[in-house]
């Protein structure tokens, strides 16, 4: 199967993107427990127009990388990975057991007590670490492996914007809400007709953002939205969902990504910081990422081959299967940006940031070791 030139160029900016993102991150490690910590975290906090830039960073930049996301995920599903049932059954029943395991896993920990509210953490992936550390193994990697993890990965993003709609939504103001499909519904019609210009979309797109945010339901949740009202037409390059994907790779990569890790990871580590691991909630997303995520996905997709639902790709083998789901449990981004919208306090969200560090830490160096040997060399 020969790979895109969009596909292409999303895996090599994701390649990129995550090893940026391990910068991002140590250097925000460092100044957070530095001589200049006070100065670092007030630059976070820093108010523009009653919100700080860490709000800013986390309502509205991240929304254009979940428009990011939502454009992928309508390409996959127009003529990528995701087109037919045949091609799209094997990492919708791997992404589905990706994120029930480890979400049992934690709930088994956390089930009744203050912290049962972080069980979405675990159930996530960062495409941008996972792609990145397949993509250190060079031509081991058959192209199918990475065709898979990243469709794996999209689907997985999208199980959580659903959580997150649902589960980390609030208190509702149905006429903010209202206002916010109401424009979605023009932008649908624009679809519809077959406006093949960018510039309606983005102004409806910034106007449903607004009301969005002050709905109650996490204003991201328009990025998403967005991009399925957006026409794709037939996919080719003049088309403007094309443009917009095009265009966005490498600003979400190489900036909003890095913005994010610089202003969520600045964690001040305590001379007894580890003391927090021993809490159920740090357990339930440590094993749920470690252990929760290659489980789910290896037995569902098994599963799902045995009783004929999905087919195994050709030239994969079910450790191969089992390696992308060690690269799964590297939640990062979308770990932290879940925690961020679980916890009120700062004892369990930096407990929570730590945990998730940790875990990617070692899904990653893991599931690179265990590729590595299990991989032939091409």
């Amino acid at each position: 199967m020969k790979e895109t030139n969009l596909f292409k160029a999303f895996f090599e900016s994701e390649k990129a993107g995550g090893i940026i993102l391990i910068f991002a991150t140590l250097f925000s490690l460092l100044l957070a427990n530095s001589i200049f910590q006070i100065e670092y975290l007030q630059l976070w906090n820093y108010e523009i127009g009653n919100h700080s830039l860490v709000e800013w960073i986390n309502d509205g930049l991240m929304t254009i990388f979940f428009l990011l996301i939502g454009l992928e995920l309508e390409r996959e599903v127009y003529v990528g990975e995701l087109s037919s049932l045949k091609k799209a059954s094997l990492p919708i029943i791997g992404a589905l057991g990706g994120m029930v395991v480890p979400a049992l896993i934690y709930l088994y920990f956390n089930f009744g007590t203050s912290t049962q509210s972080g069980a979405g953490i675990p159930m996530a992936t960062d495409i941008a670490f996972a792609i990145g550390i397949l993509s250190l193994l060079g031509n081991r990697v058959p192209t199918s492996l990475k065709i898979f993890l990243t469709a794996l990965a999209v689907i997985d993003d999208l199980g959580a914007i659903i959580v997150i709609a649902i589960f980390y939504t609030t208190s509702i103001s149905l006429l903010n809400l209202g206002i916010a499909l109401g424009i979605l519904g023009f932008l649908f019609i624009l679809n519809r007709l077959k406006v093949n210009y960018l510039i309606p979309f983005l102004i409806g797109g910034i106007l449903m953002w607004y009301f969005m945010l002050n709905s109650g339901v996490h204003a991201t949740i328009t990025g998403v939205l967005l991009a399925f009202v957006i026409p794709f037409g037939d996919g080719k390059k003049e088309n403007i969902s094309y443009k917009l994907q095009h265009f966005l790779h490498k600003p979400v990569a190489f900036i909003i990504l890095p913005l994010f890790a610089l202003a969520n990871t600045c964690i001040v580590l305590n001379s007894n910081w580890y003391e927090g691991l021993s809490h159920s909630n740090s357990i339930g997303i440590i094993l749920g990422l470690i252990i929760g995520k290659p489980l789910g996905i290896w037995l569902f997709s098994y599963l799902g081959v045995l009783i004929g639902i999905g087919i195994l790709p050709k030239g994969l083998q079910w450790k191969n299967i089992f390696g992308a789901g060690i690269l799964g449990g590297i939640g990062f981004t979308m770990s932290i940006f879940i925690s961020l919208l679980a916890f009120n306090n700062d004892e369990d969200s930096i407990n929570s940031k730590i945990a998730i560090l940790i875990a990617s830490t070692i899904a990653a160096i893991v599931g690179f070791i265990y590729l590595k040997f299990n991989l032939k060399r091409d």
